[in-house]
């Protein structure tokens, strides 16, 4: 890793001589953002700032490597650190040198960004929860683990034609997402022995589908033979000429699914056959003594270690305050054996807690996060700052929960709902309960910013479903329309989702009062 650590090094001032490069105009944004994007960088639609996205593996942050994404947020005067819908942390708003010194001080400290965007292997997904969910299957916290540092190992020699995403799921809950990754690993028991079931072949943004199911059961030592062959498969059979189609569902969707699982057969047959692969992995178990509490709280999990519960923390949009993240960290530091870990959804959990360490965290959070499902929704960063965004999510929300609180509606009756500024889908609307994708649209002929509204999404082992298009109702309205749906929904006391099945009609006509 030492001998890969200087070729990265090598690669940042390079990096940092093309940044130069595109702010004085010789090389436009196009081609920039062909280099900047494996380096895990973007420019800003202002051009003159950009935003760096720190390869935190799967999520697992220690506090040590927490406190230094603080320090660097603070050293450059940042109001705060950004959560993505990938378990990763973005800073935004910097300068080329900037970003380039954090990279350098990051690859120190073992905190990677080269592959964190562009034609790479992303962040590996990894269920939050993994290791003391009382629900799992088992602890697949290793295996993601590994499959990044593999990734990373090679990060230099990929020659790729789109970016891959691998995830593991422990449980059926699939917070991993793996149901609709490239590669997808969830966790099961069969006769009492731990294996994954596969998904392969799957994505969100623009043509969605549900990953393919693969014929057979995978021994947990195999991961990395599967990992090389789905990555084979791509450079094999992988469009490297229209950049909109080469992603690996479109080449199930040109082959049809039961010849692209021969296809994939035959590239795990031969990396079988030439490499050796094989993992032996050790659970790392939590050994801390336990206490318990009576709180109640819908922040408050608790594990599977006797006595130990998990908090959920989300800031609204996933947007970290410093000052908040400085907090944190101050009593994070005075806690035994606790972790972080970040979420798909734009939070994070604080795990490993005794009851009265949780009971405090819970009470030094409140008001300073969601505390509803609606609060903890998830929005892309969007305009003004990404370059190929298209509405404004994160105001969007803003709106939507100061809508609420104005109107005094402060119950826990709707369920998160997902706002992705564009068709990309990083707000991961398509398998929301509700979501909703940015857009613009000729209104009574001007061109007005809506939102196409999509409903009954799902995740989860055999549930997973891409949701249906309703419609598409005006930025401004969306506020106002889902304060009507929650006050509708509050008179007969139950959850949208089976409101929704016993009144489809009742729902289609309130967003047609609201549809464009």
């Amino acid at each position: 890793m030492e001998n890969l650590k200087e070729q990265l090094i090598s690669d940042i001032e390079d990096f940092r001589e093309v940044g130069h490069k595109f702010l004085s105009g010789e090389i436009n944004r196009n081609n920039f953002k062909k280099t900047s994007g494996g380096m895990g960088v973007y420019a800003h639609r202002s051009g003159t700032e950009f935003m760096v996205r720190l390869r935190t593996f799967s999520g697992v942050i220690s506090i040590d490597k927490l406190q230094l994404i603080y320090d660097f947020a603070s050293k450059y005067n940042l109001d705060g650190i950004h959560l993505t819908t990938r378990q990763a942390i973005q800073l935004h708003g910097l300068g080329i040198d900037e970003i380039c010194e954090i990279m350098l001080k990051g690859l120190e400290e073992g905190i990677y960004t080269r592959g964190a965007g562009g034609n790479y292997p992303r962040n590996v997904a990894l269920s939050p929860l993994s290791g003391v969910d009382p629900e799992e299957a088992f602890d697949v916290t290793p295996y993601a683990i590994k499959v990044n540092e593999h990734f990373v190992s090679k990060i230099r020699s990929y020659k790729l034609p789109r970016k891959l995403k691998v995830a593991f799921a422990s449980s059926d809950a699939d917070e991993a997402h793996a149901t609709v990754a490239d590669l997808g690993f969830l966790a099961v028991k069969e006769n009492n022995k731990e294996c994954f079931k596969l998904y392969i072949g799957g994505g969100i943004g623009r043509n969605p589908r549900l990953a393919v199911p693969f014929d057979e059961v995978v021994e947990p030592k195999d991961v990395l033979y599967h990992v090389e062959a789905i990555t084979n498969l791509f450079i094999a059979e992988g469009d490297y000429e229209n950049h909109g189609k080469a992603r690996i569902r479109y080449i199930v969707e040109r082959m049809g699914a039961d010849q692209f699982i021969e296809c994939y057969k035959k590239h795990l047959a031969q990396v079988k056959e030439t490499q050796n692969l094989e993992l032996d992995l050790v659970t790392k178990e939590v050994v801390k003594q336990g206490a318990e509490t009576d709180l109640i709280s819908s922040r408050l999990f608790k594990q599977k270690q006797e006595g130990l519960y998990s908090v959920y923390f989300h800031p609204i949009g996933g947007q970290l305050k410093l000052s908040v993240l400085k907090m944190l960290l101050d009593e994070l530091k005075s806690i035994d054996e606790t972790e972080v870990r970040l979420t798909m959804n734009e939070g994070l959990y604080i795990r490993n807690l005794n009851g009265q360490e949780a009971e405090k965290l819970i009470n030094l959070t409140k008001t300073l996060g969601g505390e509803t499902r609606l609060e903890q929704s998830v929005a892309c960063i969007g305009v003004p700052t990404c370059q190929i965004g298209i509405l404004n999510g994160q105001k969007t929300l803003q709106e939507i929960i100061s809508k609420f609180k104005e109107e005094g509606l402060t119950e826990d009756i709707l369920p998160k709902v997902h706002i992705s500024g564009c068709p990309n889908s990083c707000g991961v609307h398509e398998i929301g309960t509700i979501g909703f994708q940015g857009k613009m649209k000729r209104v009574n002929n001007e061109s007005k910013n809506v939102f196409e509204l999509y409903v009954k999404g799902a995740l989860g082992e055999g549930v997973t479903r891409l949701g249906d298009s309703y419609g598409d109702i005006l930025q401004d309205e969306v506020p106002q329309f889902l304060f009507e749906l929650a006050n509708t929904i509050k008179e007969e006391n139950v959850e949208f989702i089976n409101w929704l099945e016993q009144n489809e009609e009742s729902f289609k006509q309130l967003v047609t009062k609201f549809t464009v």
